[in-house]
C-alpha cells in the first residue's frame, strides 16, 4: 500500500520520548524526527515496514504551536538533544505522558504519575566526551557522534554540557594540531587521541581532565599541561587513560596521572563525594538532589530505619540519607565504585555506613538467606532493569518499603508488575526531567507492601458473590 520515497501529508498526532513526530496515513503510523505536536506537514517516507514506517519532513505547512526556534547549530545532526525544536513544557508533557503510558500500558497500572520534576535547560551537564576526529580540511576537531553512527559532528558550543567544556575542548583541538598528535582510526587501528574525558563537581568548581589515547607515547604533553593549567585553573587534575582495544567502550583500565589530583571532589546534599573518571556519577547536579530528596520523601524515613541500597556505585542515594537513617548497606558489583563508596563513608564520618562488592541479583538472595530485614531496599538499577531473582529476594527480604529510581520507565512498569504480583503495589510515581533536551527521563516509584490477608478475603467474597465459592 505504501512505498519509499512517497510523499504525503498529514498532522503530527503525538511527540515518541525518541524524538520521532507519529503521523497517520489512512490509519498507518509514519515516526519522523524534528517535528512537532500539531505539525501539518509534507513528509518523505524513507522506510516503510509492515505495520509502521519512516519519514523526513519535505515541508512545513502549518507549525505547531509548540515550535521554537533551535539555538544549535549542530542540532540537526548530533546525537544528542531531541527537543531543541519545541517548548520545555511540550518536552515535559511528552516525559510525563511517556512514564504514564508505560505503567498502564506495560504495568496495567491505574495509578496516574504525580507532576514532572523539571529544572534549568542550559548548561545542566557535569560530564562530557568528546571523541577526536578530523574536519574536511584535516584538522583536528572533537565533537559528538551523529545520531546511530561514528561519524563525527563537530561541536564548538555544546548548550547542555558546563560552559567550560567547550573551551577545554577547543584548547586541545588547537594543541593537537600545533603538535601533530595523530588521531585514532578506528578503520585503521592508527593514531593515538581517541577522546577527552571531562567532568566537573558541580559544588566544587572542580574539573578532572582525562585524555584518552590508543597509545601512552603521547609528544607535545609539556605543551599540553602549561596550556591547560595556566588557561583553565579550575582544572585540578590531569590523567591520560590508555585504551588499546577495538571497542566502543571509552575508557581503558590503565590511567596514568600527569598533574594534580585523581579524582573529582563534589557535594550532594551536604555530602562530600570523591568521584573517579570511570565511576557512576549522575550527570545533574542540582536535579539529582531533588531527585533523591524525592526518594527520601517517598521513603519517609523516621530515622530508625535500616537501608539496603542495591545497584549502590559510589554510594550517592545512601549515603546522602545516612543521616536519616539508623544503618545503611550498600550493594554493588564493581570494585572500585565499592572502594570509592567506602572512602566517602569514611571522608564523612559515617561509622555505619557498610558496602559490599557483589551482583545484586547474588546479594539480595543471599542476604535473604541469612534472614536480613531492612526497613527500607533502595534499588536505582540500569537501563535494562532488575533481573527476576534480584525481585524475589527483595521481596523475601519483606521490607516495608521499595523505592525505586530508575532511567527507563519501560523496564520500571515491567519491574514494578512482577513485584506487584509478589505482593508489593506501586502507590505513588514521579518522573524527574535530570535530563532536559534530550529522549532520558528519570523516575521515583514507591512500592509499599500489600495487606496479603485483606487482599484474600475480598477474592474469597467475590467469588461468594458470583457463586464459585
Amino acid at each position: 500500500m505504501f512505498q519509499k520515497n512517497q510523499s504525503f501529508t498529514g498532522t503530527v498526532i503525538d511527540l515518541t520520548l525518541e524524538g520521532n513526530g507519529v503521523c497517520k496515513v489512512d490509519g498507518f503510523s509514519f515516526f519522523i524526527p524534528k517535528t512537532a505536536k500539531g505539525d501539518v506537514i509534507r513528509f518523505k517516507a524513507v522506510k516503510v515496514l509492515s505495520s509502521y514506517g519512516y519519514g523526513i519532513i519535505e515541508e512545513i505547512l502549518s507549525p505547531s504551536p509548540d515550535r521554537i526556534e533551535n539555538d544549535c547549530a549542530a542540532f540537526s545532526q548530533c546525537g544528542g538533544c531531541l527537543f531543541r525544536h519545541i517548548r520545555y513544557e511540550a518536552e515535559l508533557a511528552i516525559k510525563e505522558k511517556a512514564v504514564s503510558d508505560a505503567f498502564s500500558r506495560i504495568g496495567g497500572f491505574s495509578l496516574k504519575p504525580e507532576p514532572i520534576l523539571s529544572g534549568k535547560t542550559l548548561g545542566y551537564r557535569n560530564k562530557a566526551q568528546f571523541p577526536f576526529g578530523k574536519d574536511k580540511d584535516g584538522n583536528v576537531v572533537l565533537g559528538f557522534f551523529a545520531k546511530r553512527s561514528h561519524r563525527l559532528i563537530p561541536v564548538t558550543d555544546c548548550k547542555i554540557e558546563d560552559a567550560a567544556f567547550s573551551q577545554i575542548a577547543a584548547a586541545t583541538a588547537s594543541w593537537a594540531n600545533e603538535e601533530n598528535v595523530p588521531v585514532y582510526d578506528e578503520k585503521t587501528k592508527q593514531g593515538i587521541l581517541r577522546h577527552l574525558f571531562l567532568r566537573t563537581g558541580k559544588a566544587t568548581g572542580e574539573i578532572l581532565y582525562t585524555l584518552v589515547v590508543a597509545d601512552e607515547s603521547v609528544p607535545g604533553l609539556p605543551t599540553l599541561l602549561k596550556t591547560i593549567r595556566e588557561r583553565f585553573p579550575s582544572v585540578t587534575g590531569i590523567l591520560i587513560n590508555v585504551n588499546t582495544k577495538d571497542t566502543n567502550v571509552i575508557l581503558g583500565k590503565k590511567y596514568i596521572p600527569l598533574w594534580g589530583k585523581q579524582q573529582l571532589s563534589d557535594r550532594l546534599l551536604d555530602t562530600d563525594f570523591h568521584i573517579s573518571p570511570a565511576a557512576f556519577y549522575q550527570v545533574n547536579h542540582d536535579m539529582t538532589e531533588r531527585l533523591y530528596q524525592l526518594a527520601y520523601d517517598y521513603a519517609d524515613f523516621s530515622g530508625e530505619e535500616f537501608l539496603l541500597d542495591l545497584y549502590c556505585g559510589i554510594g550517592s542515594v545512601g549515603l546522602c540519607a545516612y543521616r536519616k537513617l539508623n544503618r545503611l548497606l550498600g550493594v554493588e558489583i564493581v570494585p572500585e565504585a565499592v572502594a570509592s563508596a567506602r572512602e566517602n563513608a569514611k571522608q564523612n564520618g559515617f561509622s555505619k555506613a557498610e558496602f559490599l562488592t557483589a551482583d545484586a541479583a547474588k546479594a539480595a538472595s543471599e542476604l535473604a538467606k541469612k534472614g536480613l530485614s531492612p526497613d527500607v531496599i533502595m534499588v536505582d538499577p540500569p537501563r535494562k532493569g532488575c533481573d527476576k531473582l534480584t525481585l524475589e529476594s527483595i521481596v523475601q527480604m519483606a521490607p516495608k518499603k521499595i523505592v525505586m529510581i530508575s532511567c527507563n520507565p519501560a523496564t520500571a512498569a515491567r519491574d514494578c508488575k512482577l513485584l506487584s504480583e509478589m505482593g508489593y503495589a506501586p502507590t505513588r510515581i514521579r518522573p524527574a526531567d535530570l535530563f532536559p533536551r534530550t529522549g532520558h527521563v528519570e523516575t521515583v516509584i514507591l512500592l509499599s507492601k500489600l495487606n496479603i490477608k485483606q487482599h484474600i478475603e475480598v477474592e474469597l467474597n467475590l467469588d461468594e458473590m458470583d457463586g464459585r465459592k
